[in-house]
């Protein structure tokens, strides 16, 4: 790793060029325009999800399916001790890194260290890493390192609530990510920080924390269901590290439990696209209508959340209720909806890969220089400029994430199903909204990205 350092260095110089520390919005300039017809490039991705089932229906060896989803290689980790350890003290080190220079730092977004640190470290580069390579958050969450120390109650979690809390604190998080301007005030950000802090702890204190992890949290929810997608996990058992082929992990039975946890994942599929939706022109002209029409800028982003959600949520449901049809299965529509639940963890990994990488990319040496004057806002803050190739980029990666998809749907179908041609068939309605998914993040990566108006 650390010797590809080098090359990475080289890259950034070649494309880097200058910028005001009065950058404004981080998420600026974040996707371009696709110069090729939007009919064309929406056609293109959906037939090639659409092919990617086709060509995937030809593999019936089950036995062949079991290998390939079966095949690992292990390797001891004699430093565990060592790296959790340091990985503890990084993750409460960069807490307090966020808490004190967002609060002391300079206020401008581009030139405070905690506005870079969260949303281009964190959230863009960090979130990166749990479906690229494996999931570090256990060890590197600060506030589950913070109450492992502190005293709990151990109160019984009510398990009527399931996964609920995660589902509606993801999608509030998104939601106040995307109405106020936590990319762009330090000091607010310092304070939607502590008050996650506080909540964070205090549910910890009363509940546990693996069971407040393991539940509630939204953040570590969403970064365990990211690391199956990734081809390195730690195995407990062995005590080794396990290096498999990316998204077999997917595939193993249990992983969503209950329709709560569908929920939690369809939520996972639906934010990253609200979160590119609300930045094109078309929401841009939809929004400035229905604010004419008398639809208040604050009551409009929510319902389109909630609404564009239950949209996403439905046609998933839908697509489990046909998926029973169609296989003449006695398996429940609930059953069909968990199993399948899974496969669209791998779209939500190449779609937010594709919505953020180019954004890490261009801020990246933006991050490195303040950190280095971290209490000063340096006069230029370097940009790095992306090359016009990069958009075909974002498009292959929203097309890996759904060809992922279609695999892991396959595979699930073989596991699930005694017959072949049953097998297949449960797949149809699931390719069918698999396509429909496809092609409407295709379409937002297609788009210009302009600040949502009215806020």
């Amino acid at each position: 790793m650390f010797a590809r350092l080098p090359v990475l260095a080289v890259a950034l110089v070649l494309f880097v060029g200058p910028a005001t520390a009065h950058g404004g919005s981080l998420g600026a300039n974040a996707r371009e325009t696709i110069a090729v017809p939007t009919w064309l490039f929406l056609l293109t991705g959906g037939s090639a999800v659409g092919a990617s089932f086709l060509l995937a229906s030809f593999v019936t060896d089950r036995r062949l399916i079991r290998d390939i989803h079966g095949w690992y290689r292990a390797r001891p980790f004699p430093a565990r001790r060592v790296a959790r350890l340091a990985g503890h003290l990084l993750g409460v080190a960069g807490l307090l890194v966020v808490l004190v220079l967002g609060y002391l730092g300079p206020s401008e977004a581009l030139a405070n260290p905690a506005i870079l640190v969260v949303w281009v470290g964190w959230w863009a580069g960090f979130t990166a890493t749990t479906y690229l390579v494996g999931n570090t958050w256990p060890v590197l969450n600060p506030w589950r390192t913070v109450s492992s120390l502190l005293p709990s109650a151990d109160r019984a979690y009510p398990e009527s609530l399931g996964a609920w809390p995660s589902v509606v604190g993801l999608l509030a998080l998104v939601w106040l990510e995307v109405v106020s301007p936590l990319a762009d005030e330090p000091r607010l950000l310092v304070g939607v920080v502590v008050g996650y802090t506080a909540f964070t702890l205090a549910g910890a204190l009363v509940f546990g924390p693996d069971r407040w992890f393991g539940s509630v949290d939204p953040v570590a929810r969403v970064f365990r269901y990211y690391g199956r997608v990734a081809p390195v996990k730690w195995d407990e058992t062995a005590d080794r590290l396990r290096l498999r082929l990316p998204g077999t992990g997917l595939s193993e039975t249990r992983l969503v439990d209950g329709f709560d946890e569908v929920a939690f994942v369809v939520a996972i599929v639906w934010v990253t696209t609200y979160d590119g939706l609300v930045a094109t022109p078309l929401w841009t002209g939809f929004a400035r209508s229905a604010v004419d029409l008398g639809v208040p800028p604050m009551v409009l982003y929510p319902v389109a959340m909630i609404a564009g959600y239950l949209v996403f949520l439905a046609a998933y449901w839908l697509a489990a209720g046909y998926s029973r049809r169609m296989a003449d299965s006695y398996r429940s529509q609930a059953y069909l909806a968990r199993r399948f639940a899974p496969s669209l963890l791998a779209i939500a990994a190449g779609y937010h890969l594709a919505h953020y990488l180019g954004y890490f990319l261009s801020l990246l040496p933006a991050a490195i220089t303040v950190l280095a004057s971290p209490f000063t806002a340096p006069a230029t803050v370097p940009v790095a400029q992306l090359p016009g190739w990069f958009g075909g980029l974002n498009m292959a990666f929203v097309l890996l994430g759904h060809l992922l998809a279609i695999w892991v749907a396959h595979a699930t179908a073989f596991e699930v199903f005694p017959g072949r041609l049953q097998a297949i068939r449960s797949q149809y309605s699931f390719t069918l909204v698999m396509v429909l998914y496809t092609m409407t993040s295709l379409w937002i990566v297609s788009q210009p990205s302009v600040q949502p108006p009215f806020l």
